[in-house]
């Protein structure tokens, strides 16, 4: 036997153990995802998670790109939509599927991992701020273009949309988290787009 394979459980799968930590993080938070409770849902002991993945807050930096890659996927599918309300409504609607999903934690990683943040975890904190504002600018590129296109008109302003929308998102994680079911979140989502001209 190798020095490879000390420490590490025989079938070790860092893809599946990745995907265990995210939802630990997801519904625990940052500071709430204790190493124990990582380490025992990844399958692994401390020793494996610092090999393979480094500390706690670079695990969760992995974590937070498959999050937006895997269940989070949903918002960059949505800028590729043809009109700008089309967007709206693909990343609200997504929202509101993504946070009620009966696999997974109530809530947004993205915003519920960021709620208590002490001094020792602003890393963390840091980076959930960059995700979140990093996809509000690409919702604003996004109805940049919807305005130089004429799909909305001259005078919108591309910056307070996306601040809007990207509120409107982030309310709706926060209420699934509350535990508003999927049904009363597309009817905020249906609200909402009664307020965007047709």
């Amino acid at each position: 036997m190798g020095n490879a394979t000390i420490g590490r459980p025989r079938g070790f799968d860092a893809d599946e153990a990745l995907e265990r930590a995210m939802h630990v993080f997801w519904e625990h938070g940052y500071e709430g995802a204790c190493l124990t409770a990582l380490t025992d849902a990844m399958g692994i002991n401390k020793t494996s998670l610092y090999a393979a993945f480094g500390n706690k807050e670079q695990l969760f930096l992995k974590v937070l790109d498959r999050y937006a890659d895997g269940p989070a996927g949903y918002a960059q599918r949505a800028l590729e939509e043809p009109t700008a309300r089309a967007v709206v409504e693909a990343l609200l609607r997504g929202a509101a599927e993504t946070t009620t999903r009966p696999d997974s934690p109530a809530g947004c990683l993205g915003v519920q991992a960021a709620l208590p943040a002490s001094d020792g975890n602003r890393c963390a904190h840091e980076a959930l701020v960059e995700w979140r504002n990093t996809a509000a600018v690409r919702l604003e590129e996004r109805f940049r273009r919807a305005v130089d296109e004429g799909d909305l008109p001259a005078d919108a302003d591309p910056h307070e949309l996306a601040t809007y929308v990207s509120t409107v998102a982030q309310g709706i994680a926060v209420q699934a988290a509350n535990g508003l079911d999927r049904d009363a979140l597309q009817r905020i989502v249906d609200t909402t787009l009664r307020q965007w001209a047709p």
